[in-house]
């Protein structure tokens, strides 16, 4: 047996990750520019903590606040071009890192006055507001990519002009102090509902993850895993998709998830037998599927719950059944190949122990039960993530080695406030591009072109918005992402009759999946990075490894009680069963073999089964199961001859 880590690869993580994760490309400080980062990422942490606690500003003060620690960090942190220097801060970012945090406390200084005149802004006004915009476009354009600045250019040059577009498309157009009123000084735009859930859930729980992640979290993630399924056969597989599933749900971010517990699953996947592309692949696949994974779930689940105008934890409990399919998918698969090729697990020896790795460290599970526990009981959650934060700052005195001393509290709350700057950055910038939507009514215009184009046909519509959430997740993070095809798209299949909840989420997985796509799949990426695999193979066995999360959306618009709307037991729990043979037998026809190679015909076959036993009805259920009990024997019988 090889070692979990093989002597002939050495893994650079920080290049990986600043390649492939645009949000890690931060500077490098010492001395008092490092102390003024951790004092700001400090100060920022605490106020968000204390008003999480003991109550939020009003609503536009929380979100000016919020952006204007956002915005200073972000120059301060971000160097403006590959060129500019990365280990200290140039006089010029001081000045726009300035600039930027009082172009959003003015909105906090003058809020009376903003509030008297609402509708008839002042120049100072027009003026602070034409700043404000700029300066957000370019703090996002350092922390993200350019792609979405320039949506939102668009998105304003479209507000001026729009009596010259095609009459599909134009309005009478907008002057420039109604658009900045309406973009900058009011919650329309930049401090929109986007912002705002950046300020209050998305922080917290990002607060949350960060220290969480100094008690020992992760090791303890990947020792349980593998005390759970190091055994099993292809175990390492199996432990990549369970450390990696857990993990997501905290960190909820694909490429940083691929590249915390990647170091480690890549090279033990690897040292059994399993080809460098196909780890990689397992990785990426298992990662991104965290940030469906509740109860935390990524950024845009929470802002899916707003724009739904529901509470959170009835969003976490429509996905529960989902990601489970997502997940066992993955799991089936991985199995399937590790049999094909033989592959064992690890031996009793190289694992930890179940018992006594739950006594020494079981205790930094309470935090994740907390979690639950609140949101359960009807805390908003922002509370639930700061009971979860008090929890887990109180369980970890249980242990001497998951002790949460000064220094790393420290950490924790620097850590959490730079993990959400990507976060906030774009969550503003696409508050642009909402607002665009809300002041042209270019939204409803959109939805009528798809439900046009495809002749008011569902499937159609779906294939139509899967393809725009895809091409869109090429170039903007998966919270701008789903915000961007929430409002443009997913008004369309309201229209066509789909159910809010099935609607949102089918755009929400899809804004997800871009991370595993094709020319640009990031997560996939940085797991052939540290497998030391062919990216694009590794992306394509991405792909087929998460067909489940391709297919499964459209599954739940067909029959939203996957999803819990209007659910009833028998048939709900008829529908998962079903659901769960159906992902059985998707992974028979992806990897190709069950007992034995399963032959191409048959593999055709299956899958149609596989869709069968997926889509909801009578018949199409009895054609699955048939094409399964088929298959069960034929393979049995020609294992036996063989």
């Amino acid at each position: 047996m090889k070692d979990d880590k093989p002597q002939d690869q050495t893994i650079d993580l920080e290049e990986i990750i600043r390649q492939y994760d645009t949000e890690s490309q931060y500077r490098t400080l010492i001395g008092w520019q490092n102390a003024l980062i951790v004092a700001v990422a400090c100060a920022m942490s605490l106020f968000h903590l204390y008003t999480a606690g003991f109550g939020l500003l009003l609503a536009m003060k929380q979100r000016a606040v919020h952006l204007a620690f956002v915005l200073f960090l972000t120059f301060l942190l971000y160097p403006a071009t590959k060129k500019s220097p990365s280990n200290k801060i140039p006089w010029y970012d001081f000045i726009l890192a300035c600039a930027a945090a009082y172009t959003t406390l003015y909105i906090v200084i003058h809020f009376n006055q903003l509030i008297t005149r609402a509708g008839l802004p002042t120049t100072m006004d027009i003026l602070v507001g034409f700043l404000g915009i700029a300066l957000l476009l370019e703090a996002t354009r350092r922390v993200s990519n350019p792609v979405l600045p320039i949506l939102a250019i668009i998105s304003l040059v479209y507000c001026y002009y729009g009596r010259y577009f095609p009459s599909l498309f134009a309005h009478r157009g907008f002057n420039i102090p109604r658009i900045i009123n309406h973009m900058y000084l009011g919650t329309e735009g930049v401090f929109g509902v986007p912002i705002s859930v950046s300020a209050t859930f998305v922080f917290m729980f990002i607060l949350f993850g960060s220290i969480l992640q100094e008690t020992g979290m992760g090791k303890f993630i990947i020792d349980l895993a593998l005390a759970i399924a190091g055994r099993s056969t292809g175990g390492p597989a199996k432990v990549a998709v369970l450390s990696s599933a857990i993990m997501g749900t905290i960190s909820g971010s694909s490429v940083a998830n691929v590249c915390t517990t990647g170091t480690f699953t890549i090279p033990l996947m690897k040292s059994i037998g399993y080809k460098p592309y196909f780890a990689g692949a397992v990785e990426a696949v298992a990662s991104t599927g965290g940030q469906i994974m509740p109860p935390v779930m990524g950024a845009a689940a929470f802002i899916m719950a707003e724009f739904l105008g529901v509470p959170y934890i009835k969003v976490a409990l429509a996905a529960i059944v989902p990601a489970l399919l997502y997940y066992a998918a993955v799991m089936v698969q991985v199995h399937l190949e590790a049999t094909r090729l033989g592959l064992l697990g690890l031996p009793k020896e190289r694992l930890p122990r179940l018992w006594s790795l739950l006594k020494s460290k079981g205790h930094l599970l309470i935090p994740l039960f907390a979690i639950i526990y609140f949101l359960v009981g009807g805390y908003t959650p922002m509370k639930a993530a700061y009971y979860g934060i008090l929890t887990t700052i109180a369980v970890s005195f249980i242990s001497k080695d998951t002790r949460l001393t000064l220094p790393k509290l420290i950490n924790g709350l620097v850590n959490g406030a730079r993990g959400s700057l990507g976060v906030a950055c774009a969550c503003g910038t696409v508050g642009i591009i909402v607002g665009m939507a809300t002041l042209t009514g270019l939204g409803l215009r959109i939805a009528s072109l798809i439900i046009t184009i495809s002749g008011g046909n569902l499937i159609v519509t779906l294939l139509l918005t899967m393809v725009t959430c895809i091409l869109l997740g090429a170039g903007l993070p998966t919270t701008a992402n789903f915000i961007v095809t929430s409002t443009i798209a997913a008004p369309a299949l309201l229209q066509l009759g789909v159910a809010p909840m099935a609607a949102y989420m089918f755009v929400l997985y899809f804004g997800i999946a871009a991370d595993l796509s094709p020319p640009v799949a990031l997560a996939a990426y940085a797991g052939a990075g540290i497998a030391g695999a062919d990216a694009m193979k590794t992306g394509i066995t991405a792909v087929k490894l998460a067909l489940a999360g391709f297919l499964v959306p459209f599954i739940y618009v067909m029959n939203p009680m996957l999803v819990l709307v209007n659910a009833t037991p028998l048939p709900f729990i008829q529908a998962i069963v079903t659901a769960m043979l159906g992902v059985f037998l998707l992974g028979m026809s992806t990897i190709g073999y069950f007992k034995t190679h399963i032959p191409f015909w048959l593999r055709v076959v299956v899958f149609c089964g596989a869709l069968g036993l997926l889509k909801p009805g009578i018949y199409s259920d009895a054609f699955g199961l048939a094409v399964l009990t088929f298959t069960y024997f034929f393979q049995k019988r020609r294992a036996k001859r063989q």
